[in-house]
């Protein structure tokens, strides 16, 4: 059995309009990422990339996209995404466009990425607040968040420890 490995692609949807990041939807990307690689590839980039490809995540509010390929056909997909320069859903069109964040060879990789950049994103918004009500708001649902993340790893260990000891038995 052969293991076909893949490559993730994680990108951010850049729009000014508020509202293309709402109307997202996993598959309308998937055919407009499908579409524009035909479009820019021809058939044989759309065949290449047709396999194995796949919407992985799609967070509507941050804009954050995962997209999977197969690993040989990774390149034909990261050069059509900058010829996306719309998004079309329901009958509204949004310029928008797809900015690749990373390439990496597993979700968890990606993952370890993301947090790093959103940690960054977090400091560049700190830096640029204009007083210090806007800094306080921001320190303050940074803070509740990760209270939030560590209460439910505590739980989930909880959890697992009440499961996992038994009696022997004799």
């Amino acid at each position: 059995m052969v293991r076909f490995k893949h490559r993730y692609l994680l990108c951010e949807v850049v729009s000014d309009d508020p509202r293309c990041r709402l109307t997202l939807e996993d598959r309308v990307l998937g055919t407009l990422v499908r579409d524009t690689i035909a479009r820019v590839h021809g058939t044989f980039g759309a065949a290449a990339c047709s396999i194995g490809f796949a919407v992985r995540y799609l967070n509507a509010y941050t804009g954050i996209v995962l997209l999977r390929c197969r690993k040989e056909f990774y390149r034909l997909v990261w050069s059509a995404l900058p010829f996306i320069t719309y998004l079309e859903n329901k009958g509204h069109r949004y310029p928008c466009f797809l900015n690749t964040l990373h390439v990496g060879g597993t979700i968890r990789t990606c993952q370890k990425f993301l947090i790093q950049y959103n940690r960054r994103q977090l400091l560049i918004l700190l830096q640029n607040c204009t007083d210090e009500g806007e800094r306080e708001a921001i320190q303050k649902s940074v803070t509740k968040s990760c209270l939030l993340e560590e209460e439910s790893a505590g739980e989930e260990l909880s959890d697992s420890g009440g499961e996992e000891t038994a009696e022997p038995m004799e």
